[in-house]
């Protein structure tokens, strides 16, 4: 026994910090080894080690686990947040005040925000800042092409006294572009029922879109019901009903993953045994490059046409006003598969640039019948060009 204790000679200060010194606590084994049991009958099992990892390997234990083996709160946790209440916004003002609250703080309004006051001059520079500003603003470049060639003709024929008369002009062609597509929706009272589909790609809104809608038929006293097709994502039937039932409107489903058109074909039998004036149908989003789920679009439509022949009589595509200059796409393939014949715009309160609205109406020249500025039902406009420029481009701008 002693002569384990003298294999562990005194160490220099030098030794003693090197790694296995004889500052460290001896290990079970070399213990072992030192005090053998000696009992009669017994033996001692020779322990079986496994080669340590090197230091390198070896990662920290999380304090978490090491909290949860000792039954203790984490030395440091992070604390969980409180649930917090949103409500939306309240109903943005009637008339242009209201568009201006809700799209002042858009891109197109902060591209030009001071831009007359930096470059009060009226020269080629000004125009430049301008046709930048549009580009940015997802105006599109052939459009902004064609606003700024006529700009700079008028301006070289010095019909222009100053930067105010060019900012003048600019809102004149900007009004000038929107203003044959700013058409509402007419309701034929002698289709019966008023088919309007509903079809976009995914995220932009429809449901949401189609309940506001029905709130505001509601409101003048047309009766309506509502087709949930959207029968491919995950609680979009429940959605619908929960709009219905908050409006007092029918809604006819069949629940997740059920044909889409034959939805549409049971809703169009309902309405028209009911005497129902509007029919709006749902649809499931899907992607315009996705060729399999457009041409499912038009089956719901030979479906519906199974029982009039004008139906659907308003197709009417949803956009996110975020999207930018992907949505002249979405626009050209559903339009192909579809035919649309009116344009929603939503989102433009928040993040949205405003200017794809321009794009869109100068490629396609479809009717926006409305335009959402806000959450709340109220908040979906029917779609007014002179507010909508006011808004993006105030008279007062860089007084």
């Amino acid at each position: 026994m002693l002569s384990f204790f003298r294999r562990k000679k005194p160490q220099t200060p030098a030794d003693a910090a090197k790694p296995g010194s004889a500052q460290e606590h001896y290990s079970v084994e070399e213990l072992a080894a030192a005090f053998p049991n000696t009992d009669e009958g017994e033996t001692v099992a020779e322990p079986v080690t496994e080669p340590a990892p090197p230091a390198s390997a070896m990662e920290p234990v999380p304090a978490e686990i090491i909290a949860a083996a000792l039954e203790v709160e984490p030395t440091a946790t992070v604390a969980a947040a409180e649930p917090v209440e949103t409500t939306p916004a309240a109903p943005a003002p009637a008339g242009k005040p209201g568009w201006r609250e809700r799209l002042r703080g858009s891109g197109f309004a902060r591209s030009f925000s001071g831009l007359f006051s930096r470059h009060p001059r009226l020269d080629d520079d000004l125009l430049d800042e301008i046709e930048t500003a549009l580009i940015t603003a997802d105006v599109g470049v052939t459009a902004t092409s064609q606003l700024i060639e006529d700009l700079r003709r008028r301006m070289k024929a010095r019909e222009f006294a100053d930067a105010n008369a060019l900012l003048a002009a600019l809102r004149g062609d900007l009004l000038a572009m929107l203003a044959p597509v700013a058409q509402p929706l007419q309701i034929d009272t002698q289709a019966k029922p008023f088919v309007l589909l509903t079809v976009g790609v995914n995220g932009v809104g429809k449901t949401t879109t189609i309940g506001k809608l029905a709130k505001r038929f509601k409101d003048e006293n047309r009766p309506l019901m509502l087709a949930a097709g959207d029968t491919f994502r995950a609680a979009a039937v429940a959605q619908l009903q929960a709009w219905g039932d908050r409006n007092g409107v029918p809604v006819v489903a069949q629940g997740q993953n059920a044909d889409a058109a034959s939805v549409a074909f049971d809703a169009l039998q309902a309405a028209k045994a009911r005497g129902t004036q509007v029919l709006i149908a749902d649809t499931a989003g899907r992607l315009h490059t996705q060729q399999g789920l457009m041409a499912e679009l038009g089956k719901i439509k030979r479906v519906l046409q199974k029982l009039d022949a004008s139906a659907p009589h308003e197709v009417l595509m949803v956009i996110d006003g975020t999207t930018g200059q992907n949505a002249l796409s979405q626009l050209r393939q559903f339009h192909a598969a579809v035919g649309v014949t009116g344009l929603v715009v939503t989102k433009l309160d928040g993040t949205a640039k405003g200017g794809v609205v321009f794009a869109l109406a100068r490629e396609f020249g479809i009717p926006i019948r409305y335009a959402g500025i806000g959450e709340r039902p109220e908040d979906l406009r029917v779609f007014d060009a002179e507010a909508f420029v006011d808004a993006l481009l105030p008279e007062n701008l860089g007084a």
